[in-house]
């Protein structure tokens, strides 16, 4: 299965736009969210995802009843930690924080966590897949990026997202005049 990793949207709906268009063209069977689209704007441009969502909620989702409805079309959004089985059996656990996952009980293949804005992949100890996505807003880091998991190889790869230029009608806004 080729599945579609992000988080830390915040918001921005051109990012979430960009993020929904790669993980079509890249044919994804499922998108897995970990957190923080952080409000209700964040859901019409994730209704035109052609594969099913599952999402948790991060620190900064505060109407999580909208959210839960919006959503409900395409997929279902959790309190974290959420343990999600795919598919293809592959046990992938959602959470927001690191911190969500300490006493996590239940046996998993993957762990996708995010807050930290840092896109990361490692692998612990008994060789289970630990993916950050980094941010898909870019509004921290500059550098939004979401990740790519294939689960018949278990290889994951993180994928910046293409920059947005400044709009003609808008440049001159941001050019200091001496």
């Amino acid at each position: 299965m080729i599945v579609g990793i992000f988080a830390d949207t915040h918001d921005h709906l051109d990012n979430i736009r960009r993020a929904v268009d790669l993980f079509n063209r890249q044919r994804c069977d499922v998108v897995l969210f970990a957190g923080d689209f952080t409000s209700t704007f964040a859901v019409p441009p994730l209704r035109h995802l052609n594969c099913p969502l599952i999402g948790c909620f991060g620190d900064n989702d505060a109407n999580k009843v909208g959210l839960r409805g919006g959503l409900r079309i395409i997929g279902t959004v959790h309190e974290p930690p959420h343990l999600a089985v795919l598919e293809d059996g592959t046990r992938v656990v959602l959470a927001h924080m690191w911190r969500q996952l300490r006493g996590f009980q239940q046996p998993f293949d993957v762990a996708v966590y995010a807050h930290t804005h840092k896109p990361s992949i490692e692998r612990d100890e008994r060789g289970r897949l630990l993916i950050n996505p980094g941010e898909t807003s870019g509004w921290t880091f500059r550098r939004p990026t979401v990740a790519i998991l294939d689960t018949d190889t278990m290889e994951a790869t993180i994928v910046p997202l293409p920059s947005m230029p400044v709009p003609d009608d808008v440049a001159h806004l941001t050019t200091r005049r001496p």
